[in-house]
């Protein structure tokens, strides 16, 4: 059985008047070293300030932490060697429709790469368990996008597939793919490849829907 841990960053805001992003990612990492993983972002997190460690609420997040924090945990985490798959929505592209169903569209890009995995066999398993990382409160959207991708997966590719939305405080590998997921967005949506430059070589393939 294989583990897939996926998360996103930017938005699916279309306002023309209110900030969004240009750009919205959606960033999946698969890896044989789940436990290591998982102990690496609990002493990342224990070895932050005790007023930075309160405040943080138990969990890192890429945006709010140091750039020393991020560049440490990044480097670590890369000598594990994960991988990674990205899809990056030039949302500029979307067609209207789709801008108006914010769900609808999440859905469709997350299940192209999906798709993208299973088709080049990159996942060497017929029993796949997806973690992702939980974006929606509304119970019936997130019943919805896992109904969804059991579909799509399960009539296309012959594999068992579990789907399980978590909150990145429920499981710790999540707050690692934030931070992997922040890079690849922040080079795209800022021109900063910094961080993306530490991680780049555990990145599998990148791809662009509405380039």
């Amino acid at each position: 059985m294989a583990t897939i841990y996926l998360d996103e960053s930017g938005d699916l805001g279309f306002s023309k008047t209110k900030r969004v992003s240009k750009y919205f990612i959606v960033t999946i990492l698969f890896t044989e070293e789940e436990k290591r993983i998982e102990k690496l972002v609990k002493l990342t997190h224990s070895n932050l300030r005790k007023k930075v460690k309160r405040l943080s609420g138990g969990v890192l997040h890429a945006v709010k932490e140091s750039p020393k924090t991020r560049k440490k945990l990044l480097s670590k985490l890369v000598t594990l060697k994960p991988r990674v798959m990205i899809i990056c929505l030039n949302k500029s592209k979307v067609y209207t429709k789709l801008q108006n169903e914010k769900h609808v569209l999440y859905n469709f890009v997350t299940n192209i790469l999906l798709d993208r995995i299973f088709s080049k066999k990159i996942v060497d398993s017929n029993t796949i368990t997806i973690i992702a990382s939980k974006r929606e409160t509304n119970r019936f959207l997130n019943q919805n996008f896992e109904s969804y991708l059991k579909t799509q997966v399960t009539s296309k590719h012959k594999v068992k597939i579990n789907i399980e939305v978590k909150t990145p405080r429920q499981v710790k590998q999540l707050q690692a793919v934030d931070f992997i997921s922040w890079s690849i967005f922040r080079k795209y949506e800022r021109g900063d490849s910094k961080y993306y430059d530490i991680i780049k070589k555990v990145i599998v393939e990148e791809s662009f829907l509405f380039p």
